[in-house]
């Protein structure tokens, strides 16, 4: 995998290793944004791609009746769906402690986050700056380079 996928410095994920997509990319990539379909093509030739529940739950309220459920669904079955667990609450929590104030971080970015933190597993983004400032988050970068 090319270096494009990671920050400087950071490490780059190893070929099958899981990526975190955020909300923001399924839904660009859902409305055939190009460089979001494109970025999705390329990590998904080297890695397993994930989603967290939040993500689906997100997903899920943007929908207007049951054929876009039906949709979002079927298109979510190309990911990996992360559940929430204990661990991924306490470290959400965390998170809000830390960055609520300074940096208006909410609840679903800071699950999200935190699921991608708990499972120790790299995380891409659209809003890169909704979360540059996370200690322990293996964010890469978007689009790759």
């Amino acid at each position: 995998m090319g270096a494009g996928f990671a920050p400087k410095g950071m490490e780059t994920p190893l070929v099958n290793e899981l990526i975190v997509i955020d909300t923001d990319i399924i839904i660009d990539a859902g409305r055939d944004v190009r460089e979001a379909v494109d970025c999705l093509k390329k990590m998904e030739r080297q890695s397993k791609l994930a989603v967290s529940a939040i993500t689906q739950m997100e997903l899920l309220t943007g929908c207007r009746d049951k054929i876009e459920v039906r949709r979002i669904e079927r298109f979510l079955q190309r990911f990996q769906r992360l559940k929430l667990t204990e661990a991924v609450s306490d470290i959400a929590i965390n998170l809000l402690l830390q960055y609520r104030l300074s940096h208006g971080m909410t609840i679903p970015d800071a699950l999200i986050a935190a699921t991608a933190i708990a499972l120790d597993q790299f995380f891409v983004s659209k809003n890169q700056r909704d979360f540059y400032f996370i200690k322990g988050l293996k964010l890469l970068n978007y689009p790759p380079k």
